[in-house]
């Protein structure tokens, strides 16, 4: 019944306050009337993220599969540590990492199965691998030289990168770099071989790159075929975010987009994003692990176990100690929908996409700020910043449907995504109508 809710809530801050005891009951509920109060409190407050005209942000994945493994994964309720503390939990994690790498067709330093020291983590969110990126960059450049300050440390990344890159490197203590992409908003690898020079001029010591593929405010890819070669040379660790496109590349006519993962130390998407896995699941590859758990190795004795570095404990991997058996439903969706259901997913939301351009073509008064990338479609109306924050701030106060703006290089741009499975294409003409009309009504008042 999602087609008959608001895609966005009418509540006010502090609602639920107005609508709820100041405190718990002494005495337990029937299940009716928590049921009940799900309906009356907390749905009037909740953005649907899964309605057809839901077209902001990027999507958030959403099956049965998903949502059934999930359901499992609570009731089992281990908390997976340590290969002892749930061996099931370690291995099937161990073993679906490496079948969506063989998906990927990443390289063979990314897999458990080959040889080498790579393999891969479920992470909670592409922010999190991230800062287990840089931090484990940080730890391998100033092992052999304790007497290296923090603020000699600099890292790079797009000026287009998420703002979660930038924070990293504010809870590492470094200083993140954000360099200036080409007119196609990608970081090229001129720009970077530039800074790393520059800084080290300044006494400083460049020590990792985040690029990304697939950025927030277009969807534009970094160069890595260039970035990585330099990193490389230059002994820079070298990050790979494609938390939202990276599941497009399990497409062969998107994989090509990942040419130059082989440069890299660490790459991550999330397929809690666009592969039909529910939140949270952040897939993150490393080319060696034993620079991550020596960056995160604590091992007290009341976590040693018998078998202790014949397999991965993956409390080493990340910066939590408990972790949640988030592999179960990477393996419920890969193996309900199989490899081809995935792909004829995302082909149908690229596609989609597509349509949606073409509408913003064929009007003279609107133009695309880029071309459509993958599920992603940035436009504007021809005119004025202040004309599209008036067409924006319409269309979602008036929430038939729901967009998200980005502003790219002083210019306001709305951005179009889709995002629900339920979306078909006589939605994609709705929303277009829905944001013809409140064009309409903005350009009147003006």
């Amino acid at each position: 019944n999602i087609r008959d809710r608001r895609v966005l809530p009418e509540v006010k801050p502090g609602y639920i306050r107005d609508v709820v005891p100041d405190q718990a009951p002494e005495t337990g509920e029937p299940w009716q009337n928590v049921m009940d109060d799900l309906e009356r409190v907390v749905m009037p407050g909740v953005t649907h993220w899964h309605h057809p005209q839901f077209h902001a942000y990027f999507p958030t994945a959403n099956s049965y599969p998903a949502i059934v493994a999930d359901i499992l994964s609570g009731a089992i309720a281990c908390i997976g540590f340590s290969w002892i503390a749930s061996p099931a939990c370690t291995e099937l994690e161990m073993v679906t990492m490496d079948w969506l790498a063989s998906a990927l067709n990443l390289p063979d330093q990314f897999h458990f199965s080959k040889s080498g020291h790579g393999g891969g983590v479920i992470q909670g969110t592409a922010s999190e691998a991230t800062l287990v990126a840089v931090l484990s960059a940080r730890a391998d450049k100033t092992k052999n030289n304790p007497d290296l300050g923090l603020d000699k440390l600099v890292a790079y990344c797009s000026a287009q990168a998420h703002s979660s890159v930038e924070r990293a490197g504010m809870l590492a203590g470094v200083k993140m770099r954000l360099l200036e992409p080409d007119q196609h908003f990608s970081l090229r690898g001129e720009t970077l071989r530039a800074a790393i020079q520059e800084d080290r001029e300044k006494g400083l010591v460049p020590f990792c790159v985040v690029g990304t593929l697939g950025t927030t405010n277009s969807c534009s890819f970094d160069n890595i075929k260039e970035l990585g070669p330099i990193c490389n040379q230059e002994g820079l660790w070298f990050h790979i975010d494609a938390a939202y496109s990276g599941s497009a590349f399990i497409c062969p006519e998107f994989r090509g987009l990942l040419d130059g993962v082989e440069y890299a130390d660490s790459f991550n998407f999330n397929p809690h994003k666009w592969m039909l896995v529910n939140f949270d699941c952040s897939a993150m590859w490393v080319n060696d692990s034993r620079k991550i758990v020596d960056a995160f190795n604590v091992d007290p004795l009341y976590l040693k176990h018998h078998y202790q570095g014949q397999i991965p404990d993956y409390r080493h991997w990340h910066i939590p100690l408990g972790r949640r058996f988030r592999s179960l439903k990477l393996w419920f969706v890969m193996r309900i929908y199989g490899l081809e259901g995935l792909r004829k997913h995302i082909r149908e939301q690229v596609e989609l996409a597509k349509q949606f351009g073409e509408l913003v073509r064929k009007d003279s008064r609107f133009e695309l700020a880029l071309e459509p990338s993958l599920g992603l479609v940035c436009f504007r109306a021809k005119g004025s910043n202040e004309l599209n924050e008036k067409l924006n701030k319409s269309v979602n106060d008036e929430a038939r449907i729901h967009i998200t703006p980005a502003k790219i290089r002083e210019k306001y741009i709305l951005r179009f995504a889709v995002c629900s499975r339920f979306t078909m294409s006589s939605d994609i003409n709705f929303a277009w109508k829905e944001i013809l009309r409140n064009f309409d009504l903005v350009s009147a008042e003006a």
